[in-house]
C-alpha cells in the first residue's frame, strides 16, 4: 500500500506506534510537531521526515502542509494526534491555558483538516483520522478544559464526515477510552493489564485508513477489557 501519510503532533507513545505501523505498511511518512529534535531517531528509523509547526498557528499549518507536498508529495492520509490537558476545578483552572488547550485540540485539527481537505479534495480522495478521547463523549468532573476541546474535535470531525464523504474523503475519529501504554511515564502508564497497548491502536487506524468506501467507519471506540464504560 503505496500512501503519503503526515502524522501532526508526533513524538513517543501513540505517534510512535502510528509512524511505525504506517511505515512498516509500505507507507512514507512525514512527523510534525513543535520540537522536532527529539523525533530524529524515529525519523531514522522509518525513513520519514520531520517537520517543525505549531499546529494552532494558520500560517504555520499552511507551511506545513506545502513543504510536505514539496518534500514527500500531497497527503493521502492525514493523522491529527495533538491534545492537551488542563485538570483543575472550574474555580481554579486557569483562563489562559484552558484556552491553549482548546486552541490545541480543536482549532488545530480545522486548520490541519481545511488544508488537507483542498488537497485531497483536488486528488479525488483520502482520510483524515483524529485521536479523540472519553472527554469527547463525556465531560468529566475538574476536566473542563480538556472536556471542551474533545466535544469540538468531535463535533468537527462529524460535520467533516458528512461533507466530504460523498467526495472519497474517509473522516474517522477514534474515541480512545482508558490510558495508553506507556512505561516511562510510571503508574498508571505503565500497567500493561490496564492500559491501552499503542501498537493494537495503531493497527486499528491502519484498517480504517484502509476500509472500502462501501463500509466506513466515521467513529470507533477503543478500551481495555477492564475499563468500564
Amino acid at each position: 500500500m503505496s500512501h503519503n501519510v503526515l502524522i501532526i503532533g508526533a513524538g513517543s507513545g501513540l505517534s510512535a506506534a502510528l509512524a511505525r505501523t504506517f511505515a512498516n505498511a509500505g507507507m512514507t511518512v512525514g512527523l510534525a510537531a513543535r520540537n522536532i529534535e527529539k523525533l530524529g531517531p524515529l525519523v531514522g528509523e522509518i525513513d520519514g521526515k520531520a517537520f517543525a509547526c505549531d499546529a494552532t498557528e494558520p500560517d504555520a499549518v499552511a507551511t506545513l502542509f506545502s513543504n510536505f507536498d514539496n518534500q514527500i508529495g500531497s497527503p493521502d492520509i492525514m493523522i491529527y494526534n495533538p491534545s492537551l490537558r488542563i485538570p483543575g476545578p472550574i474555580t481554579d483552572v486557569d483562563p489562559v491555558a484552558t484556552k491553549e488547550a482548546l486552541m490545541v485540540s480543536a482549532y488545530g485539527a480545522f486548520l490541519a483538516a481545511q488544508q488537507a481537505a483542498r488537497r485531497m479534495l483536488k486528488s479525488g480522495g483520502g482520510a483524515m483520522l483524529f485521536t479523540g478521547a472519553s472527554a469527547g463523549v463525556k465531560g468529566y468532573a475538574r476536566s473542563a478544559p480538556f472536556a471542551m476541546g474533545k466535544f469540538a474535535l468531535r463535533g468537527l470531525c462529524q460535520s467533516l464526515a458528512r461533507e466530504l464523504a460523498p467526495q472519497n474523503i474517509h473522516i474517522a475519529h477514534f474515541v480512545i477510552d482508558g490510558v495508553i501504554l506507556n512505561q516511562d511515564r510510571g503508574a498508571p502508564y505503565d500497567d500493561a493489564a490496564k492500559a491501552l497497548d499503542p501498537l493494537e491502536i495503531a493497527r486499528t487506524y491502519l484498517y480504517i485508513a484502509g476500509q472500502d468506501a462501501s463500509a466506513w467507519t466515521w467513529e470507533i471506540e477503543l478500551r481495555p477489557s477492564v475499563e468500564s464504560f
